[in-house]
């Protein structure tokens, strides 16, 4: 794995502000990657970064690591769904214009 792409990801995955989640998608368009591989690169190098944050396009995270979601995101003010899959995406999405903005400023020493 690209030490540089997992890097983007990372930082990527760190302007979600807290309260807020994003998909594998949102975070592989800010990078220019696909999805798949957001997923690859955070179930490898996520465990340091808010990895809650960041679900599939349902809102939903791998039942693995639903408990340990379901603490932080209780913290941070994100509900769980009725079927307790994952939160609805549409209420807790980050502002991805803004997201943009800060991810760009914090790749900005990246080659």
């Amino acid at each position: 794995m690209d030490d540089v792409l997992v890097e983007r990801v990372l930082r990527a995955v760190e302007q979600v502000p807290r309260g807020r989640v994003v998909s594998y998608g949102d975070v592989a368009a800010l990078v220019g990657i696909g999805p798949r591989q957001v997923g690859s690169i955070m179930k490898a190098y996520g465990g340091n970064v808010t990895w809650w944050r960041v679900t599939n396009a349902s809102g939903d995270l791998p039942a693995p690591l639903r408990e340990r979601a379901r603490r932080a995101w209780a913290e941070e003010g994100i509900l769980m769904k009725p079927n307790g899959l994952g939160c609805r995406i549409a209420e807790y999405r980050a502002d991805l214009a803004g997201m943009a903005v800060a991810y760009e400023r914090a790749v900005a020493d990246l080659p």
